[in-house]
């Protein structure tokens, strides 16, 4: 059995950042093991995590909350990557592609937070399209 989280694309997306981020910071300085490498790693971790955990909410406002906490985690990533480039941890090539995921987990996560936060009419229980 799978659960809905592992189903949704913009999960996947976030394992494979994880990896990633893994493999950048494991070249960053021994002395910033519990600086920027664990805050990167914990935070990179936090951004499927919080996909996972807003799936099983009931509510869609709760869902919604999690997707949000979700994209929080993704731009302290990108935050946390520039300031490495800044301290010569990491170099501006390498920012560069993982910034393109962080853009796309981004765009996706945005899209997934958007559905759970429509209008729901209430005589029919569906999103309400205002288009």
């Amino acid at each position: 059995m799978k659960y809905s989280f592992e189903k949704l694309e913009v999960w996947q997306l976030s394992r494979e950042l994880v990896k990633d981020i893994y493999l950048v910071t494991s070249t960053f300085p021994s002395d910033e093991k519990f600086g920027l490498t664990s805050q990167l790693r914990r935070a990179s971790i936090s951004v499927s995590s919080n996909m996972a955990e807003g799936s099983a909410r009931w509510s869609k406002k709760d869902q919604a909350r999690y997707y949000e906490i979700s994209f929080g985690s993704l731009i302290e990533i990108l935050n946390q990557l520039i300031l490495s480039v800044d301290l010569g941890f990491l170099h501006e090539a390498q920012l560069s592609g993982l910034r393109e995921k962080i853009d796309q987990v981004g765009r996706m996560l945005n899209a997934l937070y958007q559905s759970t936060n429509k209008p729901i009419n209430k005589s029919s229980n569906k999103p309400i399209n205002k288009s």
